[in-house]
């Protein structure tokens, strides 16, 4: 599974007029951190949304297509396609001259990252006990990214510092992702507790960036991003309980 690059923030054409979170002021700053968080929840309730819908839709024919999907170098593509499309989101997110495109970012990611995550959602579903499993997994993964989300609106701490640490770690993940999928081989446990640290990493990063280096009209771009790092948590807490039960 792929990993979202850390964001820059320096990009002056897509960044808003207005002042960053950490220097405007109490109401602007509670403003634009409670919009982050219900664009955040409004993505994931509307991902929720979409996996019911594939799943009514496709019925009895839901194996079926989650393993064409997932098939050798099929599932390669789809992983180099959603990369595209998250670059493209995240670009039009942070577009400060329409707020239109921003929400049009989101709601892009939103829509594909679903349809990525459907092939999983249909092996727990079906193969691995039913939704009690999915429902524990994202139980644990809301609870950790909770975890994260305290420590740095609790302890204030910038954490960018993990910037190169994450893209080095997340280029590695990467590589071993392609390198597993040509090869036909499995990353094991240890690589799935690799990836859960690297995405608490990522909402670490993410959620100090909401504090510290977004600007007031980012809301769409900041939730965008810890979108991306809910998703790769949720992702290998799932399969951590699937490798669990087998």
């Amino acid at each position: 599974m792929s990993t979202n690059n850390p964001n820059t923030f320096n990009n002056d054409f897509y960044a808003p007029t207005d002042l960053f979170a950490a220097a405007a002021s109490a109401d602007e700053r509670a403003g634009f951190i409670t919009k982050t968080y219900l664009y955040l929840i409004g993505a994931v309730l509307a991902m929720i949304g979409l996996e019911i819908i594939y799943f009514n839709l496709l019925g009895e024919q839901a194996i079926r297509v989650a393993g064409t999907l997932t098939s050798g170098f099929t599932w390669l593509i789809v992983l180099g396609v959603f990369m595209g499309v998250q670059w493209v989101a995240d670009m039009w997110a942070r577009n400060a001259a329409s707020p239109v495109m921003q929400i049009a970012g989101l709601a892009l990611y939103t829509v594909v990252a679903s349809i990525v995550l459907f092939p999983l959602l249909t092996i727990a579903l079906l193969v691995g006990g039913g939704t009690q499993i999915i429902v524990s997994a994202g139980i644990a993964a809301g609870g950790l990214f909770a975890l994260m989300t305290l420590a740095v609106f609790i302890t204030r701490q910038d954490f960018s510092f993990l910037r190169t640490f994450l893209i080095f770690g997340g280029m590695a993940a990467l590589g071993l992702v392609v390198i597993s999928i040509l090869f036909g081989f499995s990353l094991g446990p240890i690589f799935i507790y690799a990836m859960i640290t690297l995405a608490c990493g990522y909402i670490l990063y993410d959620t100090s960036n909401v504090l510290h280096h977004y600007r007031i009209g980012q809301h769409a771009a900041a939730s965008l991003a810890l979108l991306a790092s809910l998703f790769i948590l949720f992702w290998y807490v799932l399969q951590l309980f699937l490798s669990s039960r087998e």
